[in-house]
C-alpha cells in the first residue's frame, strides 16, 4: 500500500512538472501573427542580419577615422652580429720599413705581410624601441562609396525583414482560418450524428412495434457509421492543423492554442475588393529596388577605382641601446619622427577595372529585368486571385442558399415522418442531402477564406 502511494505521488509530481512546461495561448488571428513575429526563427535571423549590417556600417565608418598603431619591443643579443673588417696597419708599417731599407734580424726587410681580417660589431647587447604611427585616410574610392551605401544596405535588410514577415503572416492566416473552418465542420457533423442517433432510436421503436422494416433500421445504421468515420477523419485533421499552426507560430507542440475568433461569411466579405495598389506595397519590389540601389553604388565604386588613394601619416619612435637592461643608467636613447603624405595611384591594371565596371552595369540591367518580371507576376497574381475571390464568394453565396434549402427540406421531411406521413428512408435521404450541402458549404467557406488571404497578399495589404 505504501509503495502504491509513493508511485501515485511520483506520478502527480511528474504531471505537475509536465504542466509547468506547457503554456496556453488564447489568440485572435492578429495576436497569432504578433506571436509568430516573436518566435519564428527565420524572422529572428533576418533581424540579426539587420544588426550585422549595422555593425558592418560602423566598421566601414571606422576605416575613415584615424588609424593609430603602436609598437614596443626589446632584444638582447646573446651573440652580437659581427662584420669582418680588413686590418692593414702591419702592411703599411712593413711597406715603409721596406722602402727605407731598414735592417731586420735576418737582414733587410724585403717582405710585406698582407692585411688581416678582424671581427668587429656595431651593435649593443640590449636594444629597445617604442613608437607609434598615425594614419588618416583622406580619400579612398571604396571607402567613400561604402559610406554612401550604409543607409541603402540597412534599407535592404529592412526589406528582407518585411518580406519574411509577409510570409509568416500569410502562413499564420491560412492555418488559423483552416482550423476555424474544420472546427465548424466538426460541430455540424456532431449535430448530424445526434440527428441520426435520434432517427435510429425512433426507427428502433417503430421496428419493435411492427411499423418499420429491419432494412430501414440498417440504412440508418450504415449512414451513422459512415458519419462517425468522417468525424474521426475531420477530428484528426483538426489536430494536425493545430500542430501546423503551432509550427507556423514558432511554438512548442506541447503548448495549447485556443482560437478566439469566429469565421462567418460576413467577415470574409468585409472590404476585400479595395483596388488601391502600388507596386511599392509589395515587399518583393522594395527588396529588389534596394538591391538595385546597392548594385548602382557598386558600379560607382568600380568607376572611381581609377582615382588615387590619399592618406596622411606620421610616426614617432624612441630607441635605446646599452650594455645592460633598458632601465639601467648606461642605456642611450635616440628619438626619431616623421610626417608624410602617401598617394597611391593605379596606373595600369590590365583593364580589370573596366570589365569589373561592365559586370556591375550588367547586373543592374538584370535587376531591371527582374523588377519588370516581378511586376508582371504581381499583375498576373492579382488578376488570378481577384477572379478566384469573386468566384469563391459567388460559390459561397450559392452554397449558403443550398444549405438553407437543404435544412428546410430536411425539417419538412422529418415533420412528415413524425406525423406518420413519411418514411424513415425519406428522412435519411434528406439528411444525406443536408450533410452534402454542409460539406459543399464548408468547402466554399474554406476556398473563399484562402482566396481572400491570397488576394490581400497580392495587394500587400494582408491585415
Amino acid at each position: 500500500m505504501t509503495r502504491l502511494k509513493r508511485l501515485f505521488g511520483l506520478g502527480l509530481l511528474l504531471l505537475a512538472a509536465i504542466a509547468q512546461g506547457q503554456e496556453k495561448h488564447e489568440l485572435t488571428v492578429k495576436e497569432a501573427v504578433e506571436l509568430a513575429y516573436k518566435n519564428v526563427i527565420e524572422l529572428k535571423n533576418a533581424q540579426l542580419d539587420y544588426q550585422i549590417q549595422e555593425a558592418l556600417n560602423k566598421e566601414t565608418l571606422g576605416r575613415a577615422l584615424p588609424q593609430v598603431n603602436g609598437v614596443a619591443g626589446a632584444q638582447y643579443y646573446v651573440q652580437l652580429p659581427k662584420f669582418l673588417f680588413p686590418d692593414a696597419s702591419s702592411t703599411v708599417v712593413y711597406s715603409i720599413l721596406k722602402e727605407e731599407g731598414v735592417q731586420g734580424s735576418n737582414g733587410p726587410i724585403t717582405e710585406v705581410p698582407p692585411p688581416t681580417l678582424r671581427e668587429l660589431s656595431f651593435q649593443q647587447p640590449w636594444n629597445t624601441a617604442v613608437g607609434a604611427t598615425v594614419q588618416q585616410l583622406l580619400f579612398q574610392p571604396d571607402v567613400f562609396v561604402g559610406l554612401q551605401a550604409r543607409k541603402t544596405a540597412l534599407n535592404l535588410s529592412t526589406a528582407f525583414i518585411e518580406q519574411t514577415k509577409e510570409r509568416i503572416k500569410d502562413s499564420a492566416y491560412r492555418r488559423y482560418y483552416a482550423i476555424l473552418v474544420a472546427q465548424k465542420q466538426l460541430h455540424f457533423i456532431d449535430e448530424s450524428i445526434s440527428r441520426l442517433e435520434k432517427l435510429y432510436h425512433d426507427d428502433s421503436i417503430m421496428f419493435k412495434n411492427g411499423f418499420a422494416e429491419r432494412l430501414d433500421l440498417d440504412r440508418v445504421q450504415v449512414q451513422l457509421n459512415n458519419l462517425r468515420s468522417t468525424r474521426t477523419f475531420v477530428d484528426n485533421g483538426v489536430t494536425i492543423s493545430y500542430a501546423a499552426l503551432k509550427f507556423a507560430l514558432g511554438l512548442p507542440q506541447k503548448d495549447t492554442v485556443v482560437l478566439k475568433e469566429e469565421l462567418t461569411s460576413a467577415s470574409i466579405k468585409e472590404g476585400i475588393l479595395d483596388a488601391d495598389f502600388k507596386y511599392e506595397d509589395r515587399a518583393e519590389i522594395r527588396t529588389l529596388q534596394a538591391t538595385k540601389e546597392l548594385q548602382q553604388l557598386d558600379v560607382k565604386r568600380n568607376q572611381m577605382g581609377a582615382l588615387p588613394t590619399v592618406a596622411l601619416t606620421g610616426n614617432y619612435s624612441l630607441s635605446g641601446q646599452g650594455q645592460r637592461f633598458v632601465f639601467s643608467g648606461s642605456t642611450v636613447y635616440l628619438n626619431s619622427s616623421y610626417i608624410g603624405l602617401n598617394v597611391s595611384v593605379p596606373i595600369f591594371d590590365g583593364f580589370q577595372r573596366r570589365y569589373r565596371t561592365q559586370q556591375a552595369q550588367l547586373k543592374v540591367s538584370k535587376l531591371d529585368n527582374n523588377i519588370t518580371n516581378v511586376k508582371q507576376a504581381i499583375d498576373f497574381q492579382q488578376t488570378v486571385s481577384r477572379e478566384s475571390l469573386k468566384s469563391a464568394l459567388y460559390n459561397l453565396d450559392t452554397q449558403e442558399r443550398n444549405l438553407e434549402l437543404a435544412l428546410k427540406v430536411y425539417s419538412t421531411t422529418k415533420l412528415k415522418f413524425e406525423q406518420g406521413l413519411g418514411s424513415s428512408f425519406e428522412v435519411l435521404q434528406s439528411d444525406a442531402d443536408y450533410q452534402q450541402a454542409q460539406n459543399n458549404y464548408f468547402n466554399a467557406l474554406y476556398n473563399a477564406t484562402v482566396a481572400k488571404i491570397g488576394y490581400q497578399s497580392s495587394l500587400g495589404k494582408l491585415q
